[in-house]
């Protein structure tokens, strides 16, 4: 039976790693490589039930952080994430791991001990470094943002990351290709659900996307 992952990592050298390391773990493997978000999304647009699993960069241009987990878990529920990055401190680790994300694999694991991982995470696992804790380890404001975050759609989140990033309405309407007014409804609805009173407030709650900061 053919295993589908897909490998959103802009740097083609890691690419390449990772196919090799999970090619010899599994053989009867295919791998999508995705150079962005909209790439991924792209791919389980047109093949949810295919994927088994998507590797996903923290660190990717345009879409810093826990966003790009969060819209992929939106849209996809039923399909797993796990992050795949240079960061590998405890307090990022415990936080993918509230947010939804299936494991945390550091990138200075070996190729043999990175496709166990992956291979533990196909099987069910929630796979994270040894010795971090999970969920209990975290603060109650991690997880209460985690739920607050968890409300927002993929399209709410994606204007969210735009505010994060000092876009104007107008801006994220162009960008998005909607209507002006159409972006002050999803703000206000964003805004409601972080339990937030301004885009500045909602800015700094969401600095967590990015995995810094502490928000309460």
């Amino acid at each position: 039976m053919t295993t589908r992952i897909v490998i959103g990592d802009d740097h083609p050298l890691v690419q390449a790693a990772l196919r090799t390391g999970l090619s010899t773990a599994l053989p009867d493997l295919d791998i999508v490589a995705c150079h962005s978000l909209d790439e991924v999304l792209a791919v389980l647009s047109a093949r949810p039930d295919e994927i088994d699993l998507v590797l996903w960069d923290l660190n990717m241009p345009g879409i810093q952080g826990f966003t790009g987990l969060f819209m992929m878990l939106a849209q996809f529920p039923t399909v797993p994430v796990a992050i795949i990055s240079a960061k590998q401190d405890a307090t990022t680790i415990r936080r993918a791991i509230a947010y939804g994300a299936s494991g945390y694999i550091p990138k200075s694991l070996s190729l043999p001990a990175m496709a166990d991982a992956v291979t533990r995470i196909l099987a069910g696992e929630i796979w994270m470094p040894p010795n971090i804790g999970g969920r209990g380890s975290l603060q109650s404001s991690d997880l209460e943002l985690a739920s607050r975050l968890a409300s927002l759609s993929a399209q709410q989140l994606r204007i969210l990351s735009m505010i994060v990033a000092g876009r104007l309405n107008k801006q994220i309407a162009n960008d998005l290709n909607i209507a002006e007014q159409t972006v002050k409804g999803h703000v206000s609805v964003i805004l409601r659900k972080l339990g937030v009173g301004s885009r500045t407030q909602a800015a700094v709650l969401a600095e967590r996307l990015s995995g810094g900061g502490d928000a309460s």
